[in-house]
């Protein structure tokens, strides 16, 4: 798969709650950047195989210049620590155009937004294009600390801060979150979006669908995840290229591939992003992702490729 990629610049750098930086991207050539929707992220290439994605958490009204926050995670592996060590003001990037794969529902009568952590960032623009647009909506923000998380003092100082609860686990029991009180029974017209880390989206989405949210009103949008590649071998058939390879034990599918010379396009590799979804010519995908829906799931048309697996003993794939 190929992008348009866009020539940029580090404009402006923060460093916020201890361990989130704060950047703002504009063109090289100083010309506005391409417009994205409340949702879209972007792939930053930091180095030769080293692509990671991160949510756009300006507002959309403004595509002067790209903001995001990225946070330094202990687990990293290298694109948040490349992040905090590589790029400073006046660093030259490449980045695609923006992608939205979390968009906000155009029928949404109100919306609910939960954000565990650096999870904040799509919110953030979600909040300012439903601000813009009249439409109602909370926000609501968790994390371990004040002091710790990113954003709060701009998103209580925001022209929609009567939209804004914040949920901090250091402080009284009256900050805690109650998600059923939140939530409240599902109603027509009632979208909730959720993104953060994989516990808090869980059990996000497992207490909306206790009270009666149905999958098309929950949006999530993970941004780690963990990869299970355990299972029996299999054969690949790649009808395009012609040729067929034997996916061991607990072998990626995508080093399968590589090593008969087909070489699948990723970025996350753990099933988050799509970047490496293909089209299921015949056999039946073990989906371990977190990329299609639990529907698109069940038609088993596609497969990511990064991730998954076969039920069966054998795949044919359309690359």
């Amino acid at each position: 798969m190929s992008e348009q990629l866009l020539d940029v610049i580090v404009q402006a750098r923060e460093v916020q709650g201890g361990d989130v930086v704060v950047l703002e991207l504009a063109a090289v050539d100083g010309q506005a950047l391409p417009r994205f929707a409340a949702g879209a992220h972007v792939d930053l290439h930091l180095a030769p195989g080293l692509v990671r994605q991160y949510s756009l958490c300006g507002d959309p009204a403004h595509a002067n210049v790209y903001r995001l926050g990225v946070l330094k995670d202990s687990q990293s592996r290298g694109g948040s620590v490349a992040v905090h060590e590589q790029l400073q003001p006046g660093t030259p990037m490449r980045i695609s155009a923006p992608r939205n794969l979390f968009p906000l529902a155009c029928d949404a009568t109100r919306s609910i937004l939960l954000g565990g952590g650096i999870g904040i960032t799509p919110m953030i623009a979600m909040a300012h294009a439903l601000h813009a647009q009249g439409k109602p909506f909370e926000l609501h923000y968790r994390g371990r600390s004040r002091s710790r998380c990113a954003f709060v003092d701009e998103l209580l100082g925001a022209p929609f801060a009567a939209s804004v609860f914040t949920h901090f686990s250091d402080e009284g029991p009256e900050q805690h979150l109650d998600l059923a009180q939140v939530l409240g029974p599902a109603m027509p017209g009632v979208h909730l979006y959720t993104c953060g880390p994989a516990g808090f989206m869980d059990w996000v989405i497992a207490g909306a669908r206790q009270q009666g949210y149905d999958d098309p009103h929950i949006h999530h949008e993970y941004f780690q995840a963990e990869v299970d590649t355990s299972g029996g071998s299999f054969e690949v058939v790649a009808a395009r290229s012609g040729k067929t390879v034997q996916v061991q034990q607990g072998q990626p599918l995508t080093a399968a591939l590589r090593s008969i010379g087909i070489k699948v396009e990723v970025s996350c590799e753990q099933g988050v992003c799509g970047t490496c979804l293909c089209d299921v010519l015949e056999g039946e995908p073990d989906h371990r992702d977190h990329y299609l829906t639990e529907e698109e799931k069940h038609t088993n048309e596609q497969i990511v490729l990064c991730c998954s697996r076969a039920r069966g003993k054998r795949l044919v794939l359309d690359i």
